[in-house]
């Protein structure tokens, strides 16, 4: 696969940059650039070029546009109901081998609130999700996650440590494994479910984004598949921040901050299919 290529090639902290220039809003921006650059010589194909390149950055920054690319090209899970959630409690009451795992999903580094880097929002909402999932069923959690590409400095902590510091002394409950040296996803398979399997571990319960989970699924069904061929380790989705925030038509359909965030958010799990080939 080509992302696996990249890693093994030692490119790896391209795929950052190389996602930031084919997100929008900067393909729409480019397109109308070149309508701009085109005006004297192609005066129709310039405008043609610049109202598709507002089009699209409207379309991009808008919370209903990315609602409708999450549940037209993502095939999300559905987030685990009561009665799941009252089964792997009593299956964990008698003692079966199970684990929460969370994903990581970025760190601010530079946070002027606080004395040292903490978790970004996506990060801390998939933990509090484990951390809750936790308490209600009594299944204890892994956290899994590293510096990310481009993170160079020594002093930023990998973000399964900072979410084992948060778990600890913001919501009072420990963490039972880490995994830290992950890159991405296909990294966070590889290496927590090594972490897992000498611990006798049999099944996970995976947290992480709605939008994420397809490709997160896919990525350690295949690291327990090649660990294990004959007696994998199974993984259940409980995907969190799926829900949308109350609005208005107005709202939904005018550029804002959220918006691109969500949409960034889903067309990058999007080109992960593609680029995946599923």
């Amino acid at each position: 696969m080509l992302v696996e290529w990249m890693t093994a090639a030692g490119l790896g902290t391209l795929k950052p940059a190389i996602s930031a220039l084919v997100l929008p809003p900067v393909p729409f921006v480019v397109l109308a650039l070149a309508g701009v650059a085109l005006a004297r010589r192609r005066p129709r194909t310039s405008r043609w070029l610049v109202l598709g390149g507002i089009v699209g950055i409207w379309f991009s920054c808008c919370s209903g546009a990315a609602h409708w690319v999450e549940q037209t090209f993502l095939d999300e899970p559905a987030p685990l109901d009561a009665a799941q959630r009252a089964d792997l409690k009593s299956r964990a009451d008698a003692g079966q081998p199970l684990a929460i795992v969370v994903l990581g999903s970025g760190i601010d580094a530079q946070p002027s609130e606080y004395a040292r880097p903490d978790l970004g929002n996506a990060s801390l909402k998939r933990l509090r999700y484990a951390l809750w999932l936790s308490r209600a069923t009594g299944i204890p959690v892994a956290a899994s996650g590293g510096r990310g590409w481009l993170v160079a400095d020594a002093a930023v902590p990998a973000e399964a440590t900072r979410m084992a510091e948060v778990a600890q002394d913001d919501f009072g409950r420990p963490l039972r494994w880490t995994e830290s040296a992950s890159h991405d996803t296909h990294e966070n398979a590889v290496n927590t479910l090594a972490l897992l399997q000498p611990e006798g571990i049999r099944e996970i319960v995976l947290v992480t984004n709605g939008s994420h989970m397809t490709r997160a699924l896919r990525e350690f069904r295949a690291a327990a598949a090649a660990q294990s061929a004959s007696s994998p380790i199974a993984v259940m989705p409980a995907p969190t921040g799926q829900g949308w925030p109350s609005d208005s038509l107005v709202t939904r359909w005018s550029p804002s901050g959220i918006g691109l965030d969500r949409m960034q958010l889903v067309l990058h799990e999007v080109l992960g299919r593609l680029v995946y080939g599923h």
